[in-house]
């Protein structure tokens, strides 16, 4: 089973200064571009369970051997 790592940068509505990053991972057939297409509806999903976090960006990778899956 292959991985991908979208890392959201969330910031905090009331202090838009203080962020920190956020993992969500999917499965994968190996390519980059199916966490393109899923971004969005799973960003969308994870702001309304965070409402005070607002996504400032986002990227796709592939998750480094340290991350915990």
């Amino acid at each position: 089973m292959n991985m991908v790592d979208l890392i959201l940068t969330a910031c905090l509505v009331a202090n838009p200064g203080s962020c920190r990053e956020e993992h969500l991972y999917f499965e994968s057939n190996g390519l980059l571009m199916n966490c393109m297409f899923l971004a969005p509806r799973e960003i969308a999903k994870w702001t309304q369970q965070h409402p005070k976090l607002r996504v400032k960006r986002w990227k796709c990778a592939f998750p480094d051997g340290s991350a915990n899956i």
